[in-house]
């Protein structure tokens, strides 16, 4: 199960340098971990998950295998790439084949960084590249909904609910709104996302903040968040200059570098993070002498599900899943002392599986 997330941004943002750090630092993960670049513009990195490395000690794994999530660095956006503009028309077929969107934004001043502009102004960044997606998504609208009423009013129900998606998102294109502002219920979601539009993606905001900023950010990455409030979307301030540096740095001198600018981590571990719960995804482990193993499923997703994303077998015959809670198998010290204690699980097909549980699958051949 592939999950992607483009990167976008207005030129001389920070993008591609934030990109080039993401690539170099699952480059640098390559001796440990199953990394491929699949194209120039796409990398496909781990997920750091510190939980994964305790339950390898604990199981006495022989090998760590985390579940990835792929960015994709697209083309530059300019004013009128709805309409073709610059490589608009590359830009928005790439966009319609991500998850979610990274959108990187500028909130750092640099006299010897020409902003395309001619301002520093994250927030109106925002709305530039946001209008020129919603106007796409308008026309594509306008022209798909004229023949779907005519096919509606012949009582088609596929065609009234399609048409009242639509409307819905039309209602807020019109209003100068994200179509991911629409108002759903759990059962219209998934049709609703197979409408197609850009604008209906969930968007992380990544604020790129000078170095001094990168511990706590700044007046410009802080107007981005409130903004991100509003829009119910992700933000994350991150410095793509540090993170370059800190990906061609040996591994043990990386955490004397990131505490000499008050930093815990790097922040491409924050970011890929955000980019995986922007997805609405969830973690669940396998554990033995073998490997220690990261799966990956969207949350809610129940027992069977959750096998089937480790093979479509596991799916098709599901009996039970054995499942221990990660903080109950790491205070038992593994899956005999969960045993013992009474904290590991038989589930069925319609459990729901959690954040970070232990799980073992039965099914039949």
């Amino acid at each position: 199960m592939g999950f992607k997330c483009g990167i976008v941004g207005l030129p001389n943002v920070g993008k591609s340098t934030l990109f080039n750090a993401l690539t170099q630092t699952a480059a640098a993960q390559a001796a440990n971990y199953p990394f491929c670049t699949i194209e120039p513009n796409v990398g496909d990195v781990a997920v750091p998950d510190s939980r994964l490395e305790k339950l390898a000690a604990i199981a006495g794994s022989a090998e760590i295998i985390p579940t990835r999530i792929t960015f994709v660095d697209i083309a530059g956006l300019v004013r009128g790439a709805s309409k073709g503009e610059g490589l608009g028309n590359q830009f928005l077929a790439t966009i319609r084949e991500v998850d979610a969107i990274a959108h990187v934004l500028r909130c750092f001043e640099d006299d010897d960084v020409t902003h395309v502009e001619g301002r520093i102004d994250p927030v109106g960044d925002a709305e530039t590249v946001e209008t020129e997606l919603m106007l796409a998504d308008l026309e594509s609208l306008e022209r798909r909904i004229v023949p779907l009423e005519k096919k509606a009013k012949t009582g088609d129900k596929d065609s009234k609910e399609q048409l009242a998606l639509m409307t819905k998102a039309l209602a807020l294109l019109r209003e100068g709104k994200p179509a991911r502002l629409a108002e759903l219920t759990p059962e219209e979601r998934a049709p609703y996302s197979q409408l197609g539009l850009m604008t209906a993606k969930p968007v992380l905001f990544v604020c790129n903040v000078d170095e001094a900023s990168a511990a706590h950010g700044n007046k410009y990455s802080n107007a981005v968040a409130e903004m991100a409030r509003r829009q119910r979307a992700g933000c994350v301030a991150i410095s793509a200059r540090i993170e370059e540096e800190v990906a061609q740095l040996a591994p043990a001198e990386r955490a004397e570098f990131l505490a000499s600018l008050e930093l815990e981590e790097p922040g491409l571990n924050r970011l890929i993070r955000a980019g995986y719960a922007l997805l609405g995804l969830i973690t669940f482990f396998t554990a033995g002498p073998k490997e220690a193993r990261a799966w990956t499923v969207v949350d809610g997703a129940r027992a069977p599900q959750a096998a089937g994303a480790i093979h479509t077998d596991f799916e098709k015959g599901f009996i039970r899943a054995e499942t221990i809670a990660y903080d109950d198998y790491v205070a038992c010290n593994g899956e005999a002392g969960a045993r013992d204690a009474g904290k590991f699980r038989l589930e069925g097909k319609d459990y729901v599986v959690r954040d970070g549980d232990v799980m073992h699958f039965r099914f039949a051949n």
